[in-house]
């Protein structure tokens, strides 16, 4: 039998730089709020059994939408910092060996994407995370704003999510993390605080996060043609 996978979205979050009345993961995107698309990509892989979302204990949205209702999702508090969410999350992911951890606010994601991630983590004991290399010149500046230095972007990546490890590594690491209070920006920083090494699996550029109120429009365009594509 194929080996099954557990998600956890992290979405107690209130998007403050999205300048909306309500968190950003419960705005309108076409049809659907972002939240709703963003779990119906991850619930519709034939390899993810259930998702956990971690929610603020607060959430007066989450049970108003259609897909709350699911049988195989999980809802739990989350935390104020989002590896407090995401461990959260992990408590009720003990009964598998992998998890794939997802941002609320990423609603583009493909099947396609999700397969390369899983190839790739399971090919590496320290799991994998998806990623779009820097196009850009990357420039870096002192506290003032001046430019001090171009920065080689050949090995630089945009850091992307799922995020997929060991769910037992996982665990440790954001525990021992949150203990030492090191700063984690995402799952892979966690692990690599461990000294270990995730993979890097190229992932689609459109796999955009929602974070400014420019970002709404092109999610539109971005998922009318993923079903166009179809």
């Amino acid at each position: 039998m194929t080996e099954q996978f557990i998600a956890v979205v992290p979405a107690a979050g209130v998007g403050a730089r999205m300048g909306a009345s309500i968190p950003k993961q419960y705005l309108m995107l076409q049809d659907k709020t972002v939240i709703e698309h963003t779990l119906t990509a991850l619930l519709s892989h034939p390899r993810i059994a259930q998702v956990v979302v971690a929610l603020g204990p607060e959430d007066g949205w989450f049970t108003d939408i259609a897909i709350a209702k699911d049988p195989a999702i999980i809802r739990v508090n989350g935390g104020k910092e989002r590896a407090d969410s995401v461990l959260a999350g992990l408590h009720a992911c003990q009964s598998y060996n992998w998890v794939l951890v997802h941002d609320a606010a990423r609603p583009c994601l493909t099947h396609a994407d999700v397969d390369s991630l899983i190839a790739g983590a399971l090919a590496s004991e320290h799991g994998a995370i998806l990623g779009c290399q820097v196009r850009d010149t990357m420039k870096r500046t002192d506290a003032n704003g001046s430019i001090i230095a171009t920065v080689e972007r050949d090995l630089l990546w945009h850091a992307l999510t799922p995020q997929m490890f060991p769910v037992k590594l996982l665990t440790d690491a954001l525990t021992a993390g949150l203990a030492g209070n090191a700063n984690i920006t995402d799952e892979a920083s966690a692990i690599e605080l461990f000294g270990l090494m995730p993979k890097m699996v190229v992932g689609r550029a459109d796999n955009i996060k929602i974070t400014r109120p420019e970002d709404m429009p092109l999610a539109t365009l971005y998922l009318q043609q993923s079903v166009n594509n179809k």
